[in-house]
């Protein structure tokens, strides 16, 4: 169907990609995966015609309809999203706009004005439907529902609807075009967890093909057929889900480093009979034989050692009480919504708890009122009184550093009694070396402004850590090591995340609001979603007894009147 074959890319910054070779099959979805600037997204343009390579060719058949999401939804926020909608259909789109207008404009034509309006719209209305415009309306009317809209949805503005809408919007529209391959880039960057599961679903009902890059290790898993690694430039294919290449790229390298060392063995063996024999005057000629054959030998390689990530600890906490965070009869509104309403939770040392619920429930501003940043509309939250020590690591943390500073003034400026060297080890864990460390902050990356608001945060000793979003702009490896990190932190951990795969690491224990209040869950995420789906299926089987009860209670009712309809 596609296929990338040797594709180099090359930018004035230096060499992304060196030798990329796969190819997307009918039934595929493939899960692109490798560190931050390995090429993902490169590869993803290069395939949509957006750039185009150094060298190499993308083998495509010229038919083939290719439909991108970006991670930056293409939409109008003053449109109504029907309008929206027919933005999937270019042609159709200009003539539905100018009957539009011309209805509009008939509303207040005068005699002379109406007969041209007339006409002007008889015109325009024999081109809708040459270009099936009732058709492609009705399959506007039909996309609404499956993308989880009410039918009075279509008529209310973009604007009025969340990102997570948003996104929905942008799928339909590239689905209305009935692509034959999809391109997506991060999908599931700000949504909450509920709309990532939606889009876990439907892409899973879906035949189309498609190509994902994501660092949502469990969107990967639950959703490819296929892994495809960039790592130095160079592809590798995997099959099965995200689970499944870690372990064949372990299986992989272990098979790789065996056969390696046993060629070394023989090598050492061989080379050591040729040096010992080369100038003996019976078996020089032996000797020689063997030092020709040895020149040929196929060598294999060593095993390339992983790309460096990042290893660090959190400092040893402080020890505080037992009590680290009381929230009794919290009662909070914000812009007239009421988040919290005599919500109560103790939140013990040693818990990790991952705060969860739909966006705007509440959990960004439940961690602000545990810092004191905000005062509750009633009731109390408040830190332990024995020792405890906060940490906060907020949402836009990397967009609060100091973007005219280098990276190491940036961490000069935690621990001033420092000196160079000891700060350029600090960076080093977190990837900044060499002459990165006099990069201005304005001038990194995404990442690397996230892994610098780690480590600014790391210098600070703390036994309670509040963590909002703290992998976002991370890449896998990079949110492997906070996961290694959390894990062995001996202090108290709240955290706030849409990465499913990141709680399901960290948390000993899950917090969700609903309806104002905290449920809580005394497991991992794992736990939680058991006792959801128990809590489900008990709501189901509550349901369909109340239904059978009625149904009993009505036909008991209905042969009460008729016996007695008999008896008069």
């Amino acid at each position: 169907m596609l296929r990338l074959e040797h594709i180099c890319k090359i930018y004035p910054t230096g060499e992304v990609l060196k030798d990329v070779n796969w190819e997307v099959k009918i039934g595929d979805r493939i899960g692109l995966v490798g560190v931050n600037g390995a090429g993902k997204s490169t590869q993803l343009k290069i395939i949509a015609g957006e750039i185009e390579p150094t060298a190499g060719e993308v083998i495509r058949p010229a038919s083939l309809h290719i439909a991108y999401l970006n991670q930056e939804f293409d939409v109008d926020p003053c449109r109504t999203v029907k309008e929206e909608l027919w933005r999937a259909f270019s042609e159709a789109n200009n003539v539905h706009e100018a009957l539009s207008q011309v209805h509009r404009d008939m509303e207040t034509a005068n005699p002379e004005q109406l007969d041209k309006l007339i006409n002007k719209m008889d015109k325009l209305q024999r081109q809708f439907e040459a270009l099936d415009g009732y058709g492609l309306e009705a399959q506007i009317d039909k996309i609404l529902p499956e993308m989880g809209f009410e039918a009075a949805d279509g008529d209310r503005l973009v604007s009025a609807f969340s990102g997570g809408w948003q996104m929905r919007m942008g799928l339909a529209k590239i689905l209305l075009q009935k692509p034959d391959l999809l391109l997506l880039d991060e999908p599931t960057n700000h949504l909450d967890l509920e709309t990532i599961e939606w889009l876990e679903n439907y892409l899973k009902g879906l035949t189309t093909p498609m190509v994902i890059v994501s660092h949502d290790r469990e969107f990967l898993d639950r959703l490819c057929t296929q892994i495809v690694e960039t790592e130095r430039g160079i592809s590798a294919s995997y099959l099965g889900n995200y689970s499944a290449y870690l372990s064949q790229k372990e299986e992989a390298k272990t098979a790789q480093l065996s056969a390696y060392e046993r060629q070394q063995k023989e090598l050492e063996k061989q080379q050591a009979f040729v040096d010992r024999f080369r100038a003996s005057a019976t078996r020089s000629t032996q000797a020689k034989s063997r030092e020709k054959l040895l020149e040929k030998v196929e060598r294999i390689e060593a095993p390339i050692s992983d790309v460096r990530t990042l290893h660090f600890r959190f400092p040893p906490a402080p020890r505080s009480g037992r009590e680290v965070v009381i929230i009794k009869d919290l009662v909070h509104t914000y812009d007239d919504k009421i988040l919290f309403l005599g919500a109560e939770l103790l939140i013990e040392r040693g818990d990790r708890i991952a705060f969860l619920g739909p966006n705007g429930a509440g959990k960004s501003t439940l961690l602000r009122l545990i810092m004191g940043m905000e005062q509750p509309s009633e009731g109390q939250v408040k830190l332990g009184d024995h020792n405890v020590i906060p940490g906060y690591f907020e949402q836009n943390q990397a967009e609060a550093l100091d973007l005219s500073k280098t990276v190491m003034e940036t961490i000069h400026d935690e621990v001033p009694d420092w000196n160079n060297e000891e700060v350029r080890t600090l960076l080093g864990k977190f990837l900044f070396s060499g002459d990165t460390v006099f990069k201005k902050v304005e001038a990194l990356s995404g990442g690397e402004k996230a892994r610098l608001a780690l480590a600014k945060m790391l210098l600070r000793p703390a036994n309670l850590l509040i963590l909002d979003e703290p992998t976002n702009h991370l890449d896998i490896p990079a949110k492997e090591m906070l996961e290694e990190a959390l894990k062995n932190y001996d202090g108290t951990a709240i955290l706030v995340s849409h990465d499913r795969y990141f709680i399901s690491q960290v948390a000993n224990k899950i917090v969700e609001i609903r309806d104002g209040e905290f449920r809580v869950y005394l497991g991992d995420y794992h736990y939680y979603l058991d006792k959801i789906a128990e809590e489900k299926e008990q709501a189901r089987l509550a349901a369909e007894a109340a239904e059978k009860a009625a149904k009993k209670a009505a036909k008991d009712a209905a042969k009460k009147a008729k016996e007695a309809a008999k008896r008069k």
